[in-house]
């Protein structure tokens, strides 16, 4: 079986997209996060992709990033090192999306 894939919806300019992201870890502790444009601007210079190309699909690694940095924007702890997180994480997924402006 291939790499697990995510569609997301991208909303119309002028609304952020946000993505709520439910992370499991190896020692059973669930969490709850959600991105930001600062998560999201960090995603886009870390992997050189633009936000437009998520409606595409993302892989585990995009979402364990953004959990990674949403979680320091929250006052989560964790471990310096992206690649220690990871290794930390038993589970990632999407959980719910909204547009940051709601009509």
């Amino acid at each position: 079986m291939g790499p697990r894939r995510h569609l997301i919806h991208t909303y119309p300019k002028g609304e952020e997209m946000q993505l709520n992201l439910h992370v499991t870890t190896n020692d059973g502790d669930d969490y709850t996060v959600t991105t930001n444009l600062f998560v999201v601007v960090a995603w886009e210079r870390k992997y050189k992709r633009k936000a437009s190309e998520l409606a595409s699909g993302i892989g585990v690694e995009d979402l364990a990033f953004m959990a990674y940095e949403s979680c320091k924007q929250a006052g989560i702890t964790v471990p310096a090192v992206f690649d220690d997180y990871v290794k930390k994480l038993a589970a990632i997924e999407v959980v719910g999306q909204e547009p940051e402006n709601p009509s």
